[in-house]
């Protein structure tokens, strides 16, 4: 592949409503498809449920407009990696790549992708071999489509985002309408603790997670000062009324004792069966593979923008900071992320990276929140004379400081309920510190 030199630059194409789909496509993939069983276990009333819902909401929305304080100010490539290495250096920054290469996007992808081969697996008889091949082919064609330009990418990744929304919204309307739920499963249930309420609230946050999947595309979004915030807040907003309709949903459904009794993906099958028979299992089967295709899609866009920054500031390979002649994107990254996320379904150790590293999401969340601080102030110390901020965080200083507490409230719980996997996964964290400096001492190529 013909590839142009570094000053090529990618092009602004995204509106808000692109970049909105992107945050939808890359939030709602599996969890709330059985995370919601989790929180019923720990909080086992309908209106506590609900409220947990709503809070993570909350939090992620306060999250998102620190994000969109940072994109507006600094409307690069990158995201968090960008906002981290101005607020605390290359290798905090660097830290952050490293971990969204090797797992974080590589492993999300790849787990997606073969979730996606188990589902196809309802409608073709496929063995082990064959669902490794439908997984592959997944990524393949998702990333070919990315790195061919943001015209296909947004068409494909906006026809994605809209049927998984239509889905839902049709999903949610009928169940109400004219399924076999019971308005009495409301005031139904048992008492809900004030420890497990904050425990529960730990699994929907990682529900949330891709809301600031924005900011990573933020160079190639128009007018980046209005539109990174407003597609930010879109976004958001839009996943959080679908989660909380899902959920409410799932209670009209079942009541929350027989919910919490679900066994691992069931959730899905046996709220639809309650509302509408075993006729519509093959119906659902299609929306969840039309559902992760969209998140899928989605991360392999997001992802390489981070990975492109790193080159660009050579603390990655050089090569992926290198943008197609013709299509404009940065097609050595996509390209990297895809053939990493490949070699991961083919692994053994797929499901590990992401258990040691799902925290990483919340952590890394939590320390570009905490730049908003940190960069205010020195952008206003290093000011010749104060001036107007493109966007300004909603509650600054307030709801930014209650996210990055509650980030650090929710790490220091998984180190504490789950203490190998966390201290494994910042092992592997740590594991980039070596590389980090070997990258820095490599010769330009």
């Amino acid at each position: 592949m013909s590839l142009s030199p570094l000053d090529s630059g990618l092009q602004r194409k995204l509106g808000p409503l692109d970049a909105a789909a992107i945050v939808i496509s890359n939030v709602i993939g599996g969890g709330i498809f059985f995370v919601p069983v989790i929180v019923a276990q720990l909080v086992p009333h309908p209106a506590a449920m609900l409220s947990v819902w709503i809070a993570g909401g909350a939090l992620s929305f306060a999250g998102a407009m620190a994000y969109a304080e940072l994109a507006a100010v600094r409307p690069h490539a990158g995201g968090e990696y960008v906002y981290l290495r101005d607020g605390y250096g290359p290798l905090a920054a660097f830290l952050t790549g490293w971990t969204s290469f090797i797992a974080g996007f590589s492993g999300a992808i790849a787990a997606s992708a073969a979730a996606l081969a188990g589902y196809v697996g309802r409608f073709v008889p496929i063995g082990p071999a064959g669902r490794s091949i439908v997984a592959l082919s997944a990524i393949a064609a998702l990333t070919l489509v990315h790195v061919r330009g943001l015209g296909p990418g947004r068409l494909v990744q906006n026809v994605l985002a809209v049927l998984k929304v239509s889905g839902i919204v049709l999903l949610v309307a009928a169940g109400c309408a004219i399924g076999g739920g019971h308005a009495a499963n409301f005031s139904s249930g048992g008492r809900a603790a004030a420890a497990s309420w904050f425990l529960a609230l730990v699994p929907v946050m990682f529900s949330y997670s891709g809301w600031n999947a924005a900011a990573y595309v933020a160079e190639e979004v128009r007018d980046p000062g209005r539109n990174v915030p407003l597609a930010l807040a879109i976004g958001t907003v839009a996943v959080i009324v679908l989660y909380v309709a899902l959920n409410a949903l799932y209670i009209f459904a079942l009541p929350v004792d027989r919910l919490a009794a679900l066994p691992a993906g069931r959730l899905m099958d046996t709220v639809a069966e309650q509302l509408f028979g075993h006729a519509v299992g093959d119906l659902l089967a299609v929306f969840t593979i039309v559902s992760i295709t969209a998140s899928i899609s989605a991360m392999i866009l997001a992802g390489p923008r981070v990975y492109f920054a790193m080159a660009r500031d050579g603390i990655f390979v050089r090569a992926a900071a290198r943008v197609h002649p013709r299509f404009r994107t940065p097609a050595a990254s996509i390209v990297a992320q895809g053939i990493w996320s490949g070699v991961l379904v083919l692994s053994g150790t797929l499901s590990q990276l992401v258990t040691y590293t799902g925290f990483a999401v919340v952590l890394f969340a939590g320390i570009a929140v905490s730049a908003v601080f940190v960069l205010r102030r020195r952008d206003l110390a290093e000011a010749a004379e104060p001036r107007r901020r493109a966007f300004s965080a909603l509650g600054y200083p307030w709801a930014p400081a209650v996210f990055v507490v509650a980030s650090a409230m929710m790490v220091a719980n998984e180190l504490w309920r789950n203490p190998r996997p966390t201290l494994a996964g910042l092992a592997l964290i740590a594991a980039g510190v070596p590389v980090y400096y070997a990258i820095r001492r490599a010769p330009p190529a």
